[in-house]
């Protein structure tokens, strides 16, 4: 069968995010995580204190899928939240946290050199630049 499908960036960027998303939630899964929560677990990591509602806004996440997010992440013991001020909770990572997180990123790190190592040498260098083009 003629498929003319490829043929399409758009169609093509798909598939190709569809195919490696599956891959690392598969390979999170065996830590019991998903690539919302280690995204959290990353950015909470090298931003200490962050608000939720920055958290939110950085991984375009509403405010409705992010509070079920962050309550699974603290009843894991994974977070904590630390009063900022009347209205406002900081985030940071527990000591469990920290370690799941270092887990999960040598996984995460993992299936991006794999990933990498599919593209052909000399295409390698413009890769991230021409999908931050994308959607920056």
């Amino acid at each position: 069968m003629r498929d003319p499908l490829p043929s399409y960036p758009g169609y093509a960027l798909r598939r190709a995010a569809n195919a490696t998303a599956a891959e690392l939630a598969g390979r999170l899964a065996e830590l019991g995580l998903r690539q919302s929560d280690v995204s959290v677990l990353i950015l909470v990591a090298e931003n200490p204190g962050v608000t939720a509602s920055a958290l939110g806004r950085a991984l375009d996440i509403q405010r409705a899928n992010m509070v079920p997010l962050l309550n699974r992440l603290e009843d894991a013991g994974l977070i904590a939240r630390q009063p900022i001020d009347r209205k406002s909770f900081g985030l940071d990572l527990t000591a469990p946290g920290r370690a799941t997180r270092a887990e999960a990123r040598a996984v995460v790190e993992a299936v991006e050199a794999e990933l990498i190592a599919r593209v052909p040498p000399e295409h390698r260098p413009h890769l991230l630049p021409a999908l931050e083009a994308l959607w920056r």
